[in-house]
Formats: structure tokens, C-alpha cells, sequence
């Protein structure tokens, strides 16, 4: 097969549905020798993203999420005499000659649509077309398969669920005590503060997050260490809300907004958190707290969306909008040895479920499906 996939996002963010891309291609590659793969790329984007034998990188003109991309980007497609295009990000080109699976990766902005942006509303509402037009839809859980059956209706058959892992770099190691570290002008300590990963967005929930943090502190003054506050992510949208509740908490001082980092400053932090917390609204998966699993945190997440089905009992999980829950969670896990113990063994042997070769063998099983399908 000769297929191609949509990196081109890629020179914008790495995160979420970037790293979806690049694991999923890296292992692709890997698992699958004989096929060649061609990974778009933005013509802006310096150098190629990933190296192997059997792929291609291929520099197109139109951007990602460009409001002309369903008429320009089919042409850029033609001359690469393709027998499958894979879409990781909600719409596929309709006027093609070819295959085409497309990934959801969750319905948030139809179940929350005022937790997006008008302009996001817009491209993402392209899935119903993107969708119909598809010979095979992806999806990273079986809540996503469900939202996918009922909001989009279409049949039960052209739905697989291929559940995402965490990547080879998130593997466990006990951090010094001494080996402190400083991220945009903030020195952190092993085992002193709590983490958060995410794009700092409306979905993530980090007002209900910063309000419990602020609780916590008020109820429970003495505990040691410290705690603080650490969220690791870029702004995304309508992200004002949570700057605006740390200065009405006046959290300014105990949290740490440290942007972006690359991959070996992000494994150090899972390392050295002292719990691990991810309160959203919605999720289609939920990488971050596997991650963190895989590393040796203990977690705390919402009860919403997927998050039950991905983490099952290895995470203490507790309702979104429940503020004095995660208050009480986060501060008993503060305190309580032998609760974060329990909770770091059960996260890395649940990690350890989940790997990104076969969620490569299920993707090459969903290409071949699709191909036959679109001959058929």
C-alpha cells in the first residue's frame, strides 16, 4: 500500500493530536516494512519530522485548517498516486481518488459546543461530512465510539476503536532529592509539587482545578511539603478564565504556568511530581495521565468522558465539577505514603496495557479494510 498521512498540523503543535500522529507513524513504519508511507508536512516546517526506510516526507502549500484546504489540498494529493489517505485530525478531503479513514478523536465541541471557539465550531463541523465521505472512521475509545454511533450516525461497521499508549521515553526512574530543575525562571523539587499537562483551554477544567488547589491550602495549612501547583501546556482557546481565577485566589505565587517544554524536561516533571492531576471536563482518551502512569505518578482524574475506561482503578477518579472532592483527594494523596505507592504500581501496570505497535497493527488493519472497501 502506498498511503499517506496528515502531519501538516505538526508545525503549529506537537501536542495531543501531534504526538498521535508521530507515534502512530513511527510505529507504523516500524511494525510494517514493506509499506511505504508518505507523512505531509507544512512547507514551513524545517527538516523531516521522523527518519526511516519506507517513508516519505512530503512538503505541501496548504495549511492545516486553511478554509480553502478541501479544494486545494485534493490537488496537492493527486500526483502522489496514493492508495489511502489517513486523516489524525477530524476532516478528510471528500473530492478523492482514493481511500480515506479519518480519526476522531472526540465529539467535545457537539457534547460542549460553548467550550470552543466560533472559528473552531467551524472547521470541526466538517466531521459529519469528513465522516460519511470516509471507507473507515478511527477512534481512540469505545465512549468515542458511542458519541461517533449516536452523533454522527453512521454505520456500526466502518467504527474501530485503537486505543493510543504512552510513548518509549515514559518510563519510570526514582529522581534524586537533590536534583532540582528550573523551568521559566521556576526551581522545582522532587516530590514538592502537583502536576498538570494539558493545552490550558475551557475543556481542561483548570478553574474547578485551581479552585480545589485553593481549598486544599486554606483547609489543610500545615502540610509538608509545600504544596504547589505545576501546569505544563500552551494557551489554547478562551483561556482567560484561568488566569483570571489565580489572580482572584491570589494563586500567583503557587502556581507555575511553564508553557510548552520538550520531551526529556516533560518525563522529568511526570518523574518528580509528587501526584499527577487532570480534572476535564471531556475526553476522548486522556494520553497525559497515562503518561504519567508510565512514569511513575499517582493520579488523580475526572470521572467524565473516557478517563474511567483508559485508567480503570489506577487512578483515584472523582466528578469534574466536584470541588471539595479533588480538594480532599488531592490533599489525602499528599499525605498518605502509602496510598501514592499503591496508586504509582497500579498506574505503570495499566500503562503497561497500551502499546503503540499495536495500536500501528490495528491502524494497518483498518487501511486494508479501507482500501477493499473502496474497491469494492
Amino acid at each position: 500500500m502506498r498511503v499517506a498521512i496528515d502531519g501538516r498540523l505538526l508545525f503549529y503543535r506537537r501536542a495531543g493530536i501531534g504526538q498521535y500522529t508521530l507515534r502512530l507513524v513511527e510505529a507504523l513504519t516500524r511494525i510494517a516494512p514493506r509499506e511505504r508511507f508518505l507523512l505531509l508536512q507544512d512547507r514551513r516546517q524545517r527538516g523531516p519530522l521522523l527518519q526511516a526506510p519506507n517513508l516519505r516526507h512530503v512538503p505541501v502549500w496548504t495549511p492545516s485548517h486553511h478554509r480553502w484546504e478541501h479544494f486545494t489540498l485534493p490537488l496537492e494529493l493527486l500526483p502522489l498516486r496514493l492508495d489511502l489517505f489517513h486523516s489524525p485530525d477530524f476532516v478528510l478531503p471528500e473530492r478523492r481518488a482514493f481511500a480515506g479513514v479519518v480519526t476522531v478523536h472526540d465529539l467535545a465541541f457537539l457534547r460542549f459546543p460553548h467550550l470552543v471557539t466560533p472559528q473552531a465550531a467551524r472547521y470541526y463541523g466538517r466531521v459529519h461530512r469528513a465522516v460519511r465521505s470516509a471507507e473507515r472512521v478511527i477512534v481512540d475509545s469505545e465512549c468515542t465510539r458511542r458519541d461517533v454511533l449516536e452523533l454522527l450516525g453512521i454505520p456500526e461497521e466502518k467504527v474501530t476503536v485503537v486505543y493510543m499508549a504512552a510513548g518509549p521515553a515514559f518510563h519510570p526512574y526514582e529522581v534524586p532529592p537533590e536534583d532540582r530543575r528550573t523551568f521559566s525562571g521556576y526551581v522545582l523539587a522532587p516530590q514538592q509539587f502537583a502536576l498538570f499537562v494539558g493545552t490550558i483551554e475551557p475543556r481542561k477544567n483548570l478553574p474547578g482545578l485551581l479552585r480545589a488547589f485553593h481549598r486544599m491550602r486554606e483547609r489543610y495549612p500545615d502540610l509538608e511539603p509545600h504544596p504547589r501547583l505545576v501546569i505544563v501546556g500552551e494557551e489554547g482557546w478562551l483561556s482567560q478564565e484561568v488566569f483570571r481565577v489565580v489572580n482572584e485566589l491570589r494563586l500567583a505565587q503557587e502556581v507555575a504556568f511553564i508553557g510548552s517544554l520538550p520531551l526529556g524536561d516533560l518525563v522529568w516533571l511526570y518523574r518528580a511530581a509528587r501526584l499527577f492531576v487532570f480534572p476535564s471536563l471531556y475526553e476522548g482518551f486522556g494520553l497525559p495521565p497515562l503518561e504519567a502512569m508510565a512514569c511513575g505518578a499517582p493520579v488523580i482524574a475526572s470521572s467524565a468522558g473516557a478517563l474511567p475506561e483508559v485508567l480503570g482503578d489506577a487512578a483515584w477518579l472523582i466528578a469534574p465539577e466536584d470541588t471539595e472532592g479533588w480538594a480532599e483527594a488531592m490533599a489525602r494523596l499528599w499525605g498518605d505514603d502509602a496510598l501514592r505507592a499503591q496508586l504509582r504500581t497500579r498506574g505503570l501496570e495499566r500503562a503497561g496495557r497500551f502499546s503503540w505497535d499495536e495500536a500501528a497493527g490495528r491502524t494497518l488493519g483498518v487501511y486494508r479494510e479501507a482500501v477493499e472497501a473502496r474497491r469494492g
